[in-house]
């Protein structure tokens, strides 16, 4: 069941970014291939696991524009071969991710069947948190504003 976000869209200004994830959210949900896994390694790392049984590298390809991670496949059917049951799917496919600000693509590789894309979160220094000294006065550098002095 998808959901209609014209109402919000009459009475909201700036949002048009997060209708826009929530619309991916919805459409991607109703697809189920190539299946995969997201696991968080830690903190800051993170891990998606993709399923291309059939697939060679040169046949995928995984591009990054903005926020928004895009793997595709099209496997190229070299002869016709007769199947007495196929139960391994190799059609083509579009799968995105929307990754948060800050997120970047480290790397991928293939391993026993699986695409793994490796994921890193890298918070700019300006936007991690600091300490801030607190000055403090020390007996020697009191002044007294008023009353009489000792």
């Amino acid at each position: 069941m998808r959901y209609d976000w014209t109402p919000l869209w009459r009475s909201t200004i700036g949002f048009d970014h997060l209708f826009d994830v929530l619309d991916e959210v919805q459409r991607t949900a109703e697809e189920t291939y190539p299946p995969y896994n997201i696991e968080r390694l830690d903190e800051n790392r993170f891990q998606i696991s993709v399923a291309l049984a059939g697939f060679s590298p040169d046949e995928v390809g995984l591009t990054m524009e903005q926020n928004v991670l895009t793997l595709e496949g099209h496997k190229a059917e070299k002869d016709e071969k007769t199947f007495l049951h196929r139960g391994m799917s190799t059609r083509s496919f579009k799968r995105q991710f929307t990754l948060a600000d800050h997120v970047e693509v480290k790397g991928a590789h293939f391993e026993n069947g699986l695409l793994v894309i490796e994921l890193q979160r890298e918070i700019p220094e300006a936007m991690k948190p600091r300490r801030i000294a607190i000055a403090g006065a020390s007996a020697g550098q009191v002044k007294q504003i008023e009353g009489k002095a000792a």
